[in-house]
């Protein structure tokens, strides 16, 4: 048994029981392929516009396990957009990345909670971030790996779920202060797009360039 992956996967429980009550599920895929698992599930609520999980389950055959999650607010909404994304082995996190991330909002009440919140994680490290990340992930971003268990796996698990609980909560306390954030939100998605890191990984967990395209473009992170 892997701690590591069952620690993670409660956090994607956690998800989609929080996204199951506040909202409405959209949409559901679940593929099954010899060598890999693929599911996507999408959610839209009173208080956000879309949340998406998606999760690549290779560790029978790759030693691997992946997870990603965005949640965008309503387009008259001044709020960011709510990241989780994790890689994982057996044994250790390779790669975990979160944050509340600007809409063009930059001081927006969540950010600056955002902030506060991981001002408090000791182990976080500051990294020079690529020009596609920087043009829309906030100064506070998370960025770890080689994470095993112990005290670091307890705080990512305790962050995500947290995090996500808060924002859920609050999110749409600025619903209407804004006309119309479309621009926004897809200069996010755009910029995410970029990321070479992400077709990578789908490619080595055993995803085809069709599904690999799918599962971006129309799954984690679908422009408007």
């Amino acid at each position: 048994m892997s701690e590591v992956w069952n620690r993670l996967i409660d956090i994607e429980n956690h998800y989609v029981s929080r996204f199951s009550e506040t909202g409405k599920e959209l949409t559901h895929y679940d593929y099954v392929e010899p060598t890999v698992t693929w599911s996507s599930r999408s959610w839209t609520s009173d208080t956000f516009r879309l949340a998406n999980i998606g999760v690549v389950d290779a560790r029978e055959t790759k030693g691997l396990w992946m997870m990603h999650c965005c949640v965008f607010p309503h387009m008259e909404n001044t709020a960011p957009i709510f990241g989780f994304d994790v890689v994982a082995g057996k044994n250790k996190i390779t790669g975990c990345f979160h944050d509340f991330s600007s809409t063009g909002f930059a001081s927006h009440p969540l950010i600056e909670w955002f902030g506060h919140e991981v001002s408090k994680l000791e182990w976080r490290k500051t990294r020079e971030l690529p020009e596609w990340a920087q043009r829309i992930f906030s100064p506070h971003i998370i960025a770890a790996g080689n994470v095993s268990n112990g005290d670091e796996l307890e705080q990512i698990i305790t962050m995500g779920t947290r995090n996500l609980d808060h924002y859920i909560d609050t999110v749409g306390e600025t619903d209407g202060e804004c006309t119309d954030n479309t621009k926004g939100q897809n200069y996010y998605c755009e910029n995410q797009k970029l990321n070479p890191h992400t077709p990578r990984v789908m490619t080595t967990l055993g995803l085809s360039e069709e599904q690999i395209t799918f599962f971006i473009e129309q799954c984690m992170f679908p422009e408007t």
